[in-house]
């Protein structure tokens, strides 16, 4: 959907006998002539010209530029790995090296590599050092916290161009969640359950695109047993969330379990996007008739109006021809049952449900993996 043009903005100074708007965008045109984007840039730099008129406090204006700096160099250093799947491991920063937790957090690091996934993490010790260990630097990347002790990166990291720092907490949350194709939870403390929490609200919500979130614990564990236990008595009994939420999260014991589970909703899903009201499923295989009628009708509550339509790129995602080779699932989504919508991607993912059933060759397997897979 094309962006429109903020009217507040560009009449703002109008208004108060100041036409700035045709001055910002000349000078824009000369740094970043014929972009798309060009409204986008003019309303930010409108932004911050009507905070500099207001100008009342210095910590708000030094907040912005911190951010603006942030978001700018992570959005530089990331974009050499726009065509990588990553994948975002949290846990404890706590766990020690001879605990069980660091060894699979380490078999977690080096089996997502095997299938050239990159691991993203916090770049500190316990589970962070652990998976980045087992990931080695090539399949690595850090988000590091500046705080006013000391704090050290993890050593695969530290020093290196793999390792991004970060002032505030808020943009390294950002970036947790903007680029990760899956996250992957270990037992640790609030920093991990905010993490898991604030990610699960964020899908369920619909702020988020859908991506596997996995509970991983060692072999005989309670850790997320118990808080499974919890939130099934307390938030799904007590209905604060719906039962199909429970859908949004998935239980294993291992490494092997943990990266199946990851490549399986991959299998056939590759991405999805709002086009005005229609919400798009691409798949990299269209859906035999069978399977079709059966979303129809097994999955009819999650379409507003109308039902579901299956077709090939006709052109209307202009701006991302790079993905014109999928097929695509459009509906009238309502929204708001994530969790039923997950059940759509499993279903999608079956391999009886696609029209031409076939094992991917190695060449389409390398070719999957190089796509950028999370896109809104």
């Amino acid at each position: 959907m094309p962006y429109e043009p903020n009217e507040f903005l560009t009449s703002h100074f109008k208004n108060i006998g100041i036409d700035l708007t045709s001055k910002v965008e000349e000078q824009l045109n000369l740094v970043a002539p014929n972009s798309p984007n060009l409204p986008l840039y003019r309303d930010m730099v409108l932004t911050v010209l009507r905070m500099a008129q207001d100008d009342r406090n210095r910590w708000n204006a030094k907040i912005t530029l911190q951010t603006l700096r942030e978001l700018d160099h992570a959005f530089r250093v990331l974009e050499q790995y726009k065509g990588r799947r990553k994948v975002t491991v949290f846990g404890s920063a706590r766990t020690p090296v001879e605990h069980p937790m660091y060894a699979l957090a380490s078999e977690l690091g080096a089996t997502l590599a095997r299938s050239d996934l990159m691991v993203i993490t916090g770049a500190g010790g316990g589970i962070m050092a652990a998976a980045h260990e087992g990931a080695g630097l090539d399949h690595s990347l850090g988000f590091n916290i500046t705080l006013p002790f000391e704090q050290h990166a993890n050593a695969t990291v530290e020093g290196t161009d793999k390792l991004l720092p970060f002032h505030f907490f808020f943009t390294r949350k950002l970036f947790f969640v903007k680029e990760a194709d899956a996250l992957v939870l270990c037992p640790g403390g609030f920093g991990t359950l905010d993490e898991g929490l604030e990610v699960l609200t964020l899908i369920q919500t619909g702020k988020s695109p859908l991506v596997p979130v996995i509970l991983l614990d060692a072999p005989g564990g309670s850790f997320w047993q118990d808080a499974l236990d919890f939130i099934r008595k307390q938030l799904e009994g007590n209905r604060y969330i719906l039962p199909s939420d429970m859908k949004l999260l998935k239980l294993v014991y291992g490494a092997d379990a943990a990266v199946e589970e990851i490549n399986q909703f991959y299998s056939n899903y590759h991405s999805s996007r709002w086009l005005k009201s229609l919400f798009v499923i691409r798949m990299h295989n269209s859906l035999n008739e069978a399977a079709l009628a059966h979303i129809q009708e097994a999955f009819k509550d999650l379409c507003l109006s109308g039902s579901f339509h299956q077709h090939a790129y006709n052109g209307e995602e202009h701006d991302e021809p790079q993905f014109s080779h999928l097929a695509r699932l459009a509906f009238t989504f309502n929204a708001r049952d994530q969790g039923r919508l997950r059940e759509l991607v499993d279903y999608i993912n079956l391999s009886e449900n696609w029209a031409k059933p076939q094992a991917p060759s190695q060449t389409q397997t390398a070719q999957r993996s190089r796509e950028p897979l999370k896109v809104t």
